[in-house]
């Protein structure tokens, strides 16, 4: 005797039914979500294994890059995983300026460093924001620039000229006299550097 039709579609309805329960991905035909460095996801909605939806977010210290939510719809996801790029300070250099002002940046953001007047570079010019969080290469270093020996000599004579210019009771000697001081200084200066034992040829 065979089955009445309505008994038929009954445990079609049944057989579908625990089809979907215990294997859902033959249905939705998506796969799980895709993993990420330095991230991780959380299932927002799941319905009978139809439909599906995640959340990524990054852990601290770095920043996400693309569309945080994901939906597994039509046997595939909405779109690609987004990624975690690396968060960097924002690098101190005395004395020295940046070319992007911000107070953080993502990899693989560039800086170019300038020093002020008056200073040089110690270091790389060019600086890239890595994975590892860090400034590659090393951040560099503004320091001054050390002034020449007779440029800080004749900074001097000037000085000590000057007073004795005030000291003189006729303008008139005052050319001679500043000449002498700074023979009087230059003297001195190659005494010191003969006790050295620096030879002039």
């Amino acid at each position: 005797m065979w089955p009445a039709l309505g008994s038929t579609s009954r445990s079609g309805r049944l057989f579908g039914v625990l089809t979907l329960l215990l294997c859902p991905s033959s249905l939705h035909g998506c796969s799980s979500p895709p993993r990420i460095r330095h991230g991780s996801y959380k299932v927002i909605t799941k319905f009978l294994g139809l439909s599906t939806t995640v959340q990524y977010k990054c852990q601290e210290g770095y920043a996400l890059v693309g569309t945080a939510t994901l939906s597994c719809k039509l046997f595939r996801w909405s779109s690609p995983a987004p990624q975690c790029a690396a968060l960097c300070l924002k690098p101190r250099i005395p004395n020295g300026k940046l070319s992007v002002e911000r107070d953080q940046y993502i990899t693989p953001d560039t800086l170019t460093i300038q020093c002020d007047p008056g200073y040089k570079m110690v270091g790389s010019q060019v600086i890239s924001c890595s994975q590892h969080r860090s400034w590659i290469p090393a951040v560099p270093k503004c320091k001054r620039v050390n002034t020449a020996p007779s440029e800080v000599l004749e900074h001097e004579e000037v000085l000590e000229g000057q007073h004795l210019l005030e000291c003189l009771p006729d303008p008139g000697d005052s050319k001679m006299a500043l000449e002498l001081h700074k023979l009087s200084l230059r003297i001195e200066t190659l005494e010191q550097e003969r006790a050295k034992g620096i030879k002039y040829i």
